[in-house]
Formats: C-alpha cells, structure tokens, sequence
C-alpha cells in the first residue's frame, strides 16, 4: 500500500512538471510573430520620379552681346529625374566678319539642343550636380557675303552671295557643374565637346559660322557656358520617421 502511494505521487509530480514545460513549437511561433524586420535603404539607390524644373541663362552670351561681332542669347532648362536630368536648350547667334579681300559677312539664326545629364554626386542634400552628358543639336540660319570685284570695262562691281535657308546638326558631350547658391538660385558651368556637324541648303556658298556650333573648322570645335538658374520644386520634403526606442 505504501508502495502503491508512492508511485501515485511520482506520477503526479512528473505530470505537473510536464504540465509547465511550454512547447518549443508554439514558443518558436511566438517569437516570430513578435520579431520586428527593418529594412535599411540601400543609399546608392535614387528613385527615378520628377523632382524639380530648372530655368536659367548663359551669361558669356550676354557679356559678348556688347561687342561689335556677335549677338545673342541663350535660355536653358532641365528637368530633375533623381541621378538624371532631362537638359533643354533655345539660343540665337549672329555674327558679322571683315573680309580680308574687302567686303563683309553676316550670318544669323537660332539652334537648339536637347539631350540628357547623368549626376555622379550621389545622395546629395542640396541636389547638386557634378554631371555628363549627351547632346542632340539643330540650328537653323541665313548667312550673307557682300564683296566688290574691280572689272576692266565697268569698274568697280558690287556682288552678293547667300545662303537665304541652311541648317545644320551636331552631336555634343558635355561635362560641368551645377552649385546651389542661396535658396533656389543655382549657378554653374558646362563645358561642350561639338562632333559630327552636317550643313544643308546651302548652294555656292560654303558656310564659315554655324549658330550655335561656331566656326566650321576641321575636327572638333569646343564651347563654354557660364550659366545662372532659379529651381521650382514639385515634391514636398518628407518628415524624418520617429526612431524606434
């Protein structure tokens, strides 16, 4: 009878203990439901959703408009996707020349180009730029030769030459710079490698200045702008997220 007892109570007690040991399954699942997983940023990636427009000016072409030689201008704008930007512009040029042999020169017309920057500064608060980029260029002009020949019959003669409808195309790499100054005004540079120039309408005349590109020569011809802006957002800044304790 003793013995019986006990037994009776050993059993009893191994049935409480195993009564609250918890199951490691459910324990697993608990556990899980509770685990929090926060997902950092990659912070080399940007998002490609339009941010902000860009209007500016050149203002060497201002500054040269006061000379004898050229008139012009020139208004530029870009369109901020993230790490690339949407580049845009429309200018005008003309440009007068003495002829060596008597005479003169004069050519005028507008060109524009559009093409596309890629930002290396990545991450950057104030969103600036230190880029390169791709360029697709078109200008179309009238260029006119005035010159006196000297016959032996009639004297002094007095001839025109014109192309009254020519056009020409390019291709341009670009590299420059873009500061953010105070607020929203921004000032920077682009430096201009021009390649590949195609000349049309033109007839007897062989074109010396093209607007826009420059003066035709043999190879690559290069350009610099010096350029000021004023940025309009689109997008609102977010909020900081609160820390987790």
């Amino acid at each position: 009878m003793l013995r019986l007892s006990y037994s009776l109570l050993l059993l009893l007690w191994a049935g409480a203990v195993l009564g609250q040991t918890p199951d490691p399954v459910e324990e697993e699942v608990d556990s899980a439901e509770l685990r929090v997983e926060v997902k950092k940023p990659d912070s080399l990636k940007e998002k490609i959703r339009f941010r902000s427009l860009r209007f500016g000016t050149d203002l060497l072409a201002l500054i040269l408009t006061n000379s004898d030689r050229f008139d012009g201008w020139e208004v530029n704008a870009d369109a901020d996707f993230g790490r690339f930007y949407l580049a845009g512009d429309y200018g005008y040029a003309a440009r007068d020349e003495k002829l060596a042999t008597g005479g003169d020169y004069h050519v005028n017309g507008n060109y524009w180009r559009v093409g596309l920057d890629v930002n290396l500064l990545k991450k950057d608060p104030d969103r600036n730029m230190l880029f390169f980029g791709l360029r697709y260029a078109r200008a179309s002009y009238n260029e006119v030769v005035n010159y006196t020949s000297t016959d032996t019959y009639f004297g002094p003669l007095q001839y025109q030459v014109s192309n009254p409808a020519a056009s020409g195309s390019w291709g341009e790499l670009v590299a420059g710079l873009r500061v953010k100054v105070w607020k929203e005004f921004w000032m920077g540079f682009t430096s201009r490698m021009k390649i590949a120039l195609a000349v049309r309408g033109t007839g007897d005349m062989y074109s010396y200045y093209v607007p826009g590109f420059g003066v035709i020569g043999e190879g690559i011809t290069w350009g610099f702008n010096y350029q000021v802006f004023w940025r309009i957002p689109f997008e609102r800044k977010k909020k900081p997220l609160p820390s987790l304790p």
